[in-house]
């Protein structure tokens, strides 16, 4: 165990490595990559390397021996879906009164805290910001660093501006991680406090080279369109449900056919009606979205002559025969339309009424 299991950006973890030997590794970073880069993988690895009990080293440089006391607790917090899960789980147990002060926290080792977004809006609140400034000013107990890890760029607007005034003047023996898929998503502010590393796209044959080794039960074309899907992060390829993508495809290629040639309203209906209330319902929205995202960006490539750089391949002919009947203008109204659908999730409005109201302004091209 160790960064050698880490797969990809090499330079990038090198000069991580390199600031940890030096003891120069930044109070405040970003972790910047496409979702499944490996942004959480890593952040969690570099809490490990500063704060393992063993210090043991690879290549010249500092690792991290996944067994110690330290490196065994930081490292369950690896799992993050399954710990927030566990984190949500208890606070449904509380009071009702006690529920709404409650932030979503992870955390498996006392010196080492990580802040996803708070269900249901997905944001970074002000309550979970309040308690890392609470807590970053206590010297660590069990650790040599302090390791706060936020998931997310998505910040409230008083959050971010609170995080601010900890970037200001953050205490030696801490480190703050903020993993971004787009550094844009953070105030400038915040950007100019912060060191940035960057974690970049592994080329189309790596993937599919993994994915050969470590998912041999799926079918060759199954693993050359997941490659293209993942579009070079790892994770997202490792753990990429396809069986779940391949179903929010079907119905995101109904809103495509309603919208460019055949309107079918009691299907669209009976479609949108599923996509309900609750945490299931706003992930199963989310990825229906992202999936007629991906089939919108095809229809673009298509339009540009790009053929071989699409993703979803197993249907060029039905996304080739798309593109022939609509516009550019088509795409972009389609795709703003995608944005105000997750500005009302955002903001708790009813989604299937959201998806009508979406499904239904798309109409053939003029």
């Amino acid at each position: 165990m160790g960064f050698g299991d880490f797969l990809g950006n090499a330079t990038t973890v090198r000069h991580l490595r390199e600031a940890i030997a030096a003891g120069r590794l930044p109070n405040a970073m970003i972790l910047s990559g496409p979702r499944g880069a490996g942004k959480y993988t890593l952040a969690v690895m570099l809490a490990q390397a500063v704060n393992c009990l063993e210090q043991p080293v690879t290549d010249g440089l500092p690792d991290f021996c996944g067994t110690c006391s330290n490196c065994t607790r930081i490292g369950q917090s690896a799992d993050l879906d399954a710990r927030i899960d566990e984190a949500i789980a208890a606070r449904e147990e509380l009071r009702e009164t006690d529920k709404k002060e409650t932030r979503i926290l992870v955390q498996t080792h006392p010196d080492v805290l990580v802040i996803p977004p708070d269900p249901p809006q997905l944001l970074i609140k002000l309550g979970q910001v309040r308690t890392v400034i609470r807590e970053i000013y206590r010297i660590p107990a069990q650790a040599s660093r302090a390791v706060y890890i936020f998931t997310s760029a998505s910040f409230m607007k008083e959050a971010a501006n609170s995080l601010l005034k900890v970037l200001e003047e953050p205490p030696s023996y801490a480190s703050i991680f903020l993993l971004a898929e787009n550094v844009g998503d953070l105030l400038p502010t915040i950007r100019s406090r912060a060191g940035i590393f960057r974690l970049g796209a592994l080329p189309l044959e790596e993937i599919e080279t993994l994915l050969a080794a470590r998912r041999s039960h799926w079918k060759p074309q199954q693993r050359a369109l997941v490659a293209r899907l993942a579009q070079g992060a790892v994770g997202q390829a490792l753990g990429f449900d396809l069986e779940g993508y391949l179903a929010s495809r079907n119905d995101a290629l109904l809103l495509l056919r309603h919208g460019l040639k055949d309107p079918d309203f009691s299907a669209l209906f009976k479609t949108t009606e599923t996509y309900r209330a609750g945490a299931e319902g706003q992930e199963k929205t989310s990825g229906m979205l992202r999936a007629l995202r991906s089939l919108l960006e095809d229809l673009l490539l298509i339009q540009s002559g790009a053929l071989a750089m699409i993703r979803n391949i197993d249907l060029t002919p039905q996304l080739t025969e798309f593109a022939g009947q609509t516009t550019f203008s088509w795409i972009e109204f389609a795709e703003r339309g995608i944005a105000q659908v997750e500005s009302g999730m955002r903001r708790n409005l009813l989604r299937s009424l959201s998806l009508d109201s979406f499904a239904t302004s798309l109409t053939p091209p003029a």
